[in-house]
């Protein structure tokens, strides 16, 4: 098991101070993610726990992408991997941050 944190800059999204979602499911070649209230504005806090070792670099790259292209700022995610590929980050990350999105 490998564990890393990263605080990325985003822009603020609106619905930071009501945020919670869950997205995904912790299964082979899939992830969850769990969406809360972070502690910066313009920061997206983001916790990993991944099954699989030695891919911190791909995880930076995917979650930087999605937290360019979201409005993340405000939010804390926490990531349980189990093996998913970039694909399926990227998809699962989608899927939550636009879930925060059409709420607002």
């Amino acid at each position: 098991m490998e564990r890393f944190t990263l605080s990325l800059p985003s822009a603020p999204c609106a619905r930071a101070d009501a945020a919670a979602a869950l997205c995904g499911v912790v299964s082979s070649g899939n992830l969850e993610i769990l969406v809360d209230r972070g502690s910066m504005a313009d920061r997206c806090d983001i916790e990993v726990n991944t099954s699989a070792h030695g891919f911190r670099e791909t995880w930076e790259a995917v979650l930087s992408d999605a937290v360019a292209r979201h409005a993340a700022g405000g939010l804390a995610l926490a990531i349980n991997d189990a093996g998913a590929t970039p694909a399926v980050v990227s998809l699962r990350l989608d899927q939550a941050l636009e879930a925060l999105e059409d709420r607002a």
